[in-house]
Formats: structure tokens, sequence, C-alpha cells
């Protein structure tokens, strides 16, 4: 028999506007904590350098999190030329120093390279994993950290205004495991400097924006009387890119107990218009989410069962 989780049974969705100097654990935890939910998680981490949305998973929802940290991310990004770090931000030590200072029409002429599917090397200072452990425990240690080149999607990158000669700012939209401090890093060795990211803000996270997050100091309070429960939202908020299917209470009952369901049957009462092999859904029971589930073989098979 599985044991028990202490705790409340907390299901859902929150956006939190990180503040720069805390990391995305410590939003968790403090949330875990003020709450008294079981179940807590984030959805794509932010460094401490970085301020903007967090979206932070309760319970059941912690199930979905794959699917906004799949989704695009908008970021405010400032670059300071003239300095590489070894963090590739402006907390590292500063490695090399450049006196090139690019103006616009150069900045510009090499976007077009840094956009689309490109291939980019995380930070040394990053999670990513090296023989089981993490990169930046190998550069702390002074270890020889060697990362291997993955192929990261940019949707977008623009300038949005430029200070100064020394800093620029741009907007970008990117895809699952895009690192803007290598993204920075590898802008100004192509033109000829050597930069840093000095601020970085994360606009939105898949569906959550910072015009919808909360700050963290909305996460004050105790239990149920924590004014942040009342900005929670549901766990359906991360999947409005995934199509839904209503079900009988049958089918949903097979699908909660982890059995298939046949696609004819449900066509037979709500057109499936446009829905292929491999296509993720939405269960659904009374606009209830029952489980994330796969089209497969003439059937509708459950890959997330929902406990609520």
């Amino acid at each position: 028999m599985s044991r028990r989780r202490k705790g409340k049974p907390i299901h859902g969705w929150m956006a939190v506007d990180k503040p720069i100097g805390v990391t995305s654990t410590d939003v968790v935890n403090r949330l875990r904590r003020v709450t008294g939910a079981a179940k807590v998680g984030h959805g794509g981490t932010l460094d401490p350098l970085a301020s903007g949305v967090l979206p932070i998973a309760f319970g059941e929802a912690t199930k979905t999190v794959a699917y906004v940290m799949d989704g695009a991310k908008v970021y405010e990004m400032t670059v300071a030329w003239g300095e590489s770090r070894d963090t590739d931000d402006r907390e590292g030590k500063v490695l090399e120093t450049s006196s090139v200072r690019p103006d616009r029409a150069a900045i510009e002429a090499i976007l077009p390279n840094f956009t689309g599917d490109i291939e980019q090397v995380p930070p040394i200072y990053s999670a990513v994993k090296v023989d089981g452990r993490r990169a930046y425990d190998l550069a702390r240690a002074e270890e020889d950290v060697s990362l291997k080149a993955r192929t990261i999607l940019i949707k977008s990158l623009t300038i949005e205004s430029m200070p100064s000669e020394d800093v620029t700012i741009f907007r970008v939209v990117s895809g699952k495991g895009a690192y803007m401090r290598s993204l920075a890093r590898d802008m100004a060795l192509s033109l000829g400097t050597r930069g840093h990211v000095a601020a970085l803000r994360r606009m939105s996270c898949g569906p959550f924006t910072t015009e919808t997050a909360i700050s963290l100091d909305m996460t004050d309070g105790v239990g149920q009387d924590a004014p942040c429960l009342g900005s929670l939202l549901p766990i359906e908020a991360a999947l409005a890119d995934i199509p839904a299917v209503p079900l009988t209470e049958v089918e949903a009952r097979r699908l909660s107990q982890g059995q298939s369901v046949s696609l004819l049957q449900v066509a037979s009462r709500t057109p499936l218009n446009g829905f292929t092999q491999g296509d993720t859904v939405q269960a659904l029971f009374n606009g209830r989410l029952v489980a994330l589930a796969k089209i497969e073989g003439g059937e509708i098979r459950p890959q997330r069962v929902i406990n609520l």
C-alpha cells in the first residue's frame, strides 16, 4: 500500500511574479509552507538573477508540468557588451573584455542567424547533467565541464531598445530548453565582442503571463487564509492548446482505472474532426479533467490519470 502524502489536497496552477534574488525552489518551498499543500512544483526554472512568470503547480496539476515547459516563453533580455563572464550573466567573474561595441545595424544583421532551430551549448553553470552530476556543481568545483550542443528553437528575436552603446534590450520568444545566457554569449561572439546577460525578465511561460501573475508578497498568510489561494487556477489552465473530448460516466471511470475507451464510441456522440493518431487530448467528464490521453489504434488511451 502506498504511503499517503502529508498535507492538504490542493490542486491547480498559480502564476507567481518571481522577484530577483530568490530561487525557483525558494518560491515552491514558501508556497508549500504557507498553504500546507501536499505537493507543489514549478513549471520552468528561473535563475535568481531573473524575474518574471514562474508557474507553480499544486497537487494533480504537477502531472501537467511538462505541457507548460513545452510551451513558448517570452523574455525581455538585457545584454551588456564588452565582457564575458563565467556564468554568462552579471553575477559571474569576468573572463575576457573587448572594446568592440556593436551598433544597431550590426546587431540586426546577425539576428536571423539566431532565429529558428539553432544549435546551442548550455552554460557551464546550468543544471544539465554530465555523467550524473550537475554541470554547475562541476564548475563550482573547478572541474572541466564539456557540454554538447543541442537544437533549440528561437521563434522570434528583436531589438526593443538600445539605452547606450554598452547595452541592448531584446525581446525573445523561445521554445523549450533555450538558455538566454547562451544566446547572449553567442550573439556577442558573432559580433566580434564579448557579452553577458545583465538582466532578464520572463514575460510569459506557456499560457501564464505577468499580467495575471501574483507578487510574492501575496503568498503571505497561512493555510486556507493564504491570500494567494484566491489566485489558484484550475488544472486545465495549463492545457488551453490541447483539445478536449467529453466522456460518459462509464468511459470516464474506465480511463480513471487505466483502461482504454473506444474512439468510435465517443465519435458516435461527438464529432472528432481533425483528430489524428498520436494526438494528446483532455478527457473530460461534466467539464472535469479525468485524464490526459492519446489517440492510438482506434482507442483513447490514458497517459496521465488525474485523481480529483
